[in-house]
């Protein structure tokens, strides 16, 4: 299967390489990158593990985009927020060129379409489009990551491997989501993307369900350390919200920031208070479940996780 990555060198797409480079089915692999970016060490280190690296601009000409895709059997997107408008002319050269599925960058917690998540609008957005052009598609969600999932240990053991370390339990802590290893998404998507049942469907890709608490009793039991739990009430949450919300407004178009504080905020809500972030939401919004679909998946444990961290072998995210 002829396989295209745009993003490949991010924290999701080098997951989704190794997935497929690890996986039984046999994908020949090409990555996308920007002209300016090709020659780069991340780009080097794609070439060293057997990955064909082209160069070519989202937003230049469509030609350059089909003549690199064409033939493709999937294409999949792991581009950034700030580049999630790029999916458009990609997908319109995705259908020019036939290809036969396209995979936009979702790779997250399941929400609502409409109302709960501005980023999750962004991305219903293209896939909207996706949907308008007639172009074959997967949507796969993965969860909360449990590199985004510990707080700090008073010790301060393990704060050289954590990216954004939780700082308190939403609501009462007692609200299931699902969580996934960043390193088990890849595995997942090699899968998923061989199956011609989730062609034109939305898959929630998960490996485990926890609530906050138990995330906590978790790290305490492992580390023999105690946590101070900080709860953080849905009035905080929606007065966090707001916040953003208004300091988004009137700041520039550019300030990445000040999106990314209402995104996260408004991500501590989606899972935290309201559950989006479960496997019986998911399959209510229409999503196929992976525990359905492959019921001998094998996949990192949390407690796995837990217990590299705290032996210093886990890999800090976005490193």
């Amino acid at each position: 299967m002829k396989v295209i990555i745009v993003g490949a060198t991010g924290e999701t797409g080098q997951s989704i390489v190794n997935g497929l480079l690890g996986a039984p089915a046999e994908f020949d692999i090409t990555a996308i990158t920007r002209k300016s970016s090709i020659n780069n060490s991340k780009n080097q280190k794609l070439r060293d593990d057997g990955v064909k690296v082209v160069g070519v601009d989202l937003d230049g000409p469509q030609e350059d985009l089909v003549n690199v895709i064409s033939g493709a059997d999937t294409l999949i997107s792991c581009l950034n927020p700030q580049a999630f408008q790029s999916q458009v002319p990609l997908a319109d050269a995705a259908k020019k060129a036939g290809v036969k599925r396209f995979v936009p960058c979702f790779f997250a917690t399941v929400a609502p379409p409409k109302g709960v998540m501005s980023l999750r609008e962004q991305k219903e957005d293209i896939l909207n489009y996706i949907k308008k052009i007639y172009l074959p598609y997967t949507v796969i969600d993965v969860g909360w990551w449990y590199q985004l999932t510990p707080p700090r240990l008073p010790s301060g053991r393990i704060d050289s491997s954590l990216v954004a370390p939780c700082q308190g339990l939403y609501g009462d802590g007692t609200t299931l989501s699902a969580l996934t290893d960043s390193r088990d998404i890849g595995r997942y998507v090699a899968r998923i993307i061989d199956d011609p049942r989730t062609l034109n469907n939305m898959v929630f890709a998960y490996s485990e369900t926890l609530t906050q608490i138990q995330v906590y009793q978790t790290l305490e039991r492992l580390s023999q350390e105690k946590l101070e739990y900080n709860y953080i009430t849905k009035e905080a949450l929606e007065n966090r919200i707001s916040l953003a919300r208004d300091a988004l407004n009137r700041a520039s178009a550019e300030d990445y920031r000040a999106r990314a504080a209402l995104w996260n905020a408004e991500y501590g809500y989606s899972w935290g208070v309201r559950g989006d972030n479960a496997p019986e939401r998911a399959r209510f919004l229409g999503y196929l479940d992976v525990k359905d679909l492959y019921p001998d998946a094998e996949w990192i444990s949390f407690e796995t996780y837990i217990s590299e961290l705290l032996d210093g072998t886990a890999r800090r995210a976005y490193s």
